[in-house]
C-alpha cells in the first residue's frame, strides 16, 4: 500500500497512467565496468526509495542491443525511459523506438546525436579533461612527453574529455602529446596500446587515460616504470582510487557514478510527469591524488 501510495505521487502522469509492470527502463551500454556499475546501483537505490519497479538492462556495448532494449521498455508499459547509449549516432535508433511509443527518453553519462531526448545527465567532462591536463602537466614539471589514451570512439564522453584535455595541455608549452589512440575504455586495450607506445616512445613521461581501466591496463604495461611515468585517469572508480592510493595511479578526475545513477531516476520520474527539464544536467567533478585518495568515498 505504500509502494503504491509513493508511485502514485511521484509518476502522476498528466491525464493518464500508462499502466503495466515495469515503471522505469534503464539501458546501459555495459555492466563490464565498475562506474557503470555504480549507475545501476544509484539507480536501484532510488528506484527502490520511491517505490518504483526499474528494469536494468546490459547491451554489452552492442549499439542492436539497445534497439531491442528499448523495445522491450516500451512493450513493458514503462513511463520513461534511460539510455546510457554504446554510441552516440548509433542510439537514434533506440530513442526513435521510445519516441514513436510517446516514452520520454532521458540519457545519461552520454548524449545521443538525435531523436527527442529530455535531458541529458552527465558528469562536466570537458571540465574534468581540462582539471586532468592541469594535473597531468603539474606531475611531469611542465615539459616532457606525454600520451593520451583516448576512450570509446563515437562516444561524446570520450570527445569531451578529449576537448578539455587538448584546451588544458596547450597551457604547457613545454609538453608534447607524441601518441594518441582510442582503448575504447577498456583494461587490457589499455596495456596493449600503452605497450606499443612504447615501443615508438621509450621516454614517455606522462600518460593520460580518459578513464581508470585504461589507466590500470597502461600502468601494467609500463611494468618496472609504474608510478614513475605519471598516469592520470578520469572515472574514481573503488580500484582507480586504490592505484592512486597506492602510488600506481598519480591522480583520476572523480565522478560520482551513484549520484548520475539517482539523478538519471530522478529526472525520468519528471519527464514521465511531463515537467519542463534543463537540455543538459552536469554533475560536478573532482581531483582524486594520493593525498585525499584514503578519504574519497566517490
Amino acid at each position: 500500500m505504500a509502494a503504491a501510495a509513493v508511485l502514485a505521487g511521484s509518476l502522476a502522469l498528466s491525464g493518464c497512467d500508462r499502466g503495466g509492470h515495469t515503471d522505469l527502463g534503464l539501458a546501459l551500454s555495459t555492466m563490464n565496468n565498475p562506474f557503470f556499475v555504480g549507475i545501476k546501483e544509484g539507480a536501484q537505490a532510488e528506484a527502490k526509495a520511491r517505490g518504483l519497479k526499474i528494469n536494468i538492462t546490459d547491451a554489452q556495448n552492442d549499439p542492436t542491443q539497445q534497439i531491442n532494449q528499448m523495445e522491450t521498455f516500451t512493450s513493458q508499459n514503462v513511463k520513461a525511459a534511460v539510455i546510457n547509449p554504446v554510441d552516440s549516432d548509433a542510439a537514434v535508433p533506440a530513442v526513435g523506438v521510445a519516441n514513436r511509443a510517446d516514452v520520454p527518453v532521458i540519457s545519461i553519462d552520454r548524449g545521443v546525436n538525435g531523436g527527442k531526448v529530455g535531458s541529458t545527465i552527465a558528469s562536466d567532462n570537458v571540465a574534468g579533461g581540462r582539471l586532468a591536463a592541469k594535473a597531468l602537466a603539474e606531475a611531469v614539471g611542465g615539459k616532457g612527453k606525454v600520451a593520451f589514451l583516448e576512450g570509446l570512439p563515437g562516444t561524446s564522453a570520450a570527445r569531451e574529455r578529449g576537448k578539455g584535455f587538448e584546451e588544458g595541455i596547450r597551457a604547457w608549452p613545454g609538453i608534447e602529446v607524441v601518441a594518441r589512440q582510442p582503448a575504447d575504455f577498456d583494461r587490457t586495450k589499455g596495456m596493449d596500446v600503452m605497450a606499443n607506445m612504447l615501443q615508438a616512445h621509450g621516454d614517455i613521461a606522462g600518460v593520460f587515460a580518459a578513464n581508470d581501466e585504461m589507466a590500470l591496463g597502461a600502468s601494467k604495461a609500463l611494468g618496472s616504470a609504474s608510478g614513475k611515468v605519471k598516469v592520470v585517469a578520469f572515472d574514481g572508480t573503488p580500484d582507480g582510487i586504490a592505484a592512486v592510493r597506492d602510488g600506481a595511479l598519480t591522480a583520476t578526475v572523480a565522478q560520482q557514478p551513484r549520484l548520475l545513477g539517482k539523478q538519471a531516476v530522478d529526472w525520468a520520474v519528471r519527464a514521465a510527469e511531463g515537467k519542463p527539464l534543463p537540455r543538459e544536467v552536469k554533475v560536478p567533478v573532482v581531483l582524486v591524488t594520493r593525498e585525499n585518495a584514503t578519504a574519497f568515498t566517490g
